[in-house]
């Protein structure tokens, strides 16, 4: 086991973070791509709050070839602990940034033509070569030219001193669930590869394949992808736990649990938490732990949640606070003092999918993982 948040390391609310978990569900996404295609491992976001230094360098051992990031912050953050491989933020960048791109050896996205002129003039006050992706929009109206838009751009972009090309991209916006959609997006972002290919501009790589572009749409794959959340262990296309890939189920990589902290019994009619949105119907027992909205465990969870104390589920008693939550184990429950507690993934024979949250406060896998606070330690298993 690694602690990587050192200054809370004897907290007893930890996020447990498999590494053979993370390593199985990297190669499933192996095994959705030829061997020729490369792996961008998107770690934004801490790695969507797994840790972003430590689950960098299991998918670079385990067959990476590219890091994305959202911020340049993120990218200067892996070089200082010593992330040689290409680094490629994929957020649109403030010009006043450009010189730590190219001084930390880090690739950039190039959405405009001013940005392109901008990256060009300070590359060239350094003495040095940017690197650089163009970046088109094919649908998601985010970041990028439009397609429609992208010659001029393109044009420029190449001739442009100390500028290096290293790829193109464009990001799918309904890959999991709108197959015309998604193949009007090829269509343009195909459109734009042409045009590259009969004036010899295309780059060494051309990239569009999220999760869901992995797993659902082969046709979007080029010669690299870009997963995120499916090798953290969660189906873009929603929840289907038995679903395999070359004999393989994904495999959540986070278990987030606590320990019993205090325990006393109640009478009957004692309200319980903030508001006293929760009343006691019976004399009980009412169980404490310390994690709360402070640590990213959701509000929205309170009277909702349940959590596995003893290998039995039970409902969150009250409003989550900053950094407690209470849990009614009943008039016959057990629990004693330091006793573990699931609040979501394994547990032994238990289970509480992080779907199921997801289901109760309205929102997705990806905010409650990112939402994991970093006074979270998160331990490495091996």
């Amino acid at each position: 086991m690694i602690i990587e948040h050192e200054i809370y390391m004897n907290r007893p609310t930890r996020a447990e973070i498999s590494i053979p978990n993370l390593i199985n569900n990297f190669e499933i996404v192996k095994s959705c791509v030829a061997p020729d295609v490369k792996i961008m491992a998107v770690v934004k976001a801490n790695a969507y709050g797994h840790g972003i230094r430590r689950v960098t360098q299991e998918l670079l051992r385990a067959g990476a070839s590219y890091v994305g990031v959202a911020y340049l912050e993120e990218a200067k953050y892996l070089r200082k602990n010593g992330i040689t491989a290409p680094i490629l933020v994929l957020g649109a960048i403030n010009l006043e940034q450009i010189p730590e791109f190219i001084n930390n050896d880090i690739e950039v996205t190039t959405s405009s033509i001013d940005k392109s002129m901008a990256i060009s003039k300070a590359a060239g006050e350094l003495g040095k070569k940017a690197k650089v992706h163009i970046k088109i929009d094919t649908g998601m109206g985010r970041i990028g030219v439009q397609w429609y838009n992208a010659v001029k751009f393109i044009d420029t972009t190449f001739s442009l001193p100390n500028i290096e090309v290293k790829g193109i991209f464009s990001h799918l916006a309904k890959s999991e669930s709108d197959k015309v959609l998604t193949g009007k997006q090829l269509s343009r972002f195909e459109e734009v590869l042409s045009y590259m290919q009969k004036n010899n501009m295309i780059p060494p790589l051309v990239h569009l394949a999220n999760s869901a572009g992995v797993i659902n749409h082969k046709d979007t794959h080029f010669n690299m992808v870009r997963p995120g959340i499916i090798m953290y262990g969660y189906n873009p296309n929603g929840y289907f736990p038995e679903q395999e890939w070359n004999g393989r189920k994904l495999q959540p990589v986070m278990t987030l649990k606590s320990k019993v902290s205090y325990f006393k019994v109640c009478p009957a009619g004692t309200g319980i938490s903030y508001n006293h949105t929760y009343t006691t119907k019976e004399q009980t027992r009412i169980v404490t732990l310390p994690v709360g909205y402070g640590d990213g465990y959701n509000r929205l969870l309170s009277n909702k949640g349940e959590v596995v104390i003893r290998g039995k589920k039970y409902r969150i008693a009250g409003n989550v606070c900053m950094d407690q939550i209470m849990v009614d184990i009943g008039p016959d429950g057990t629990a004693f003092n330091g006793d573990d507690v699931l609040l979501f993934g394994k547990m032994g024979d238990c289970e509480i999918p992080l779907e199921s949250l997801c289901d109760m406060v309205g929102t997705i896998t990806y905010e409650l993982l990112c939402d994991i606070s970093s006074r979270v330690p998160r331990i490495y298993i091996d």
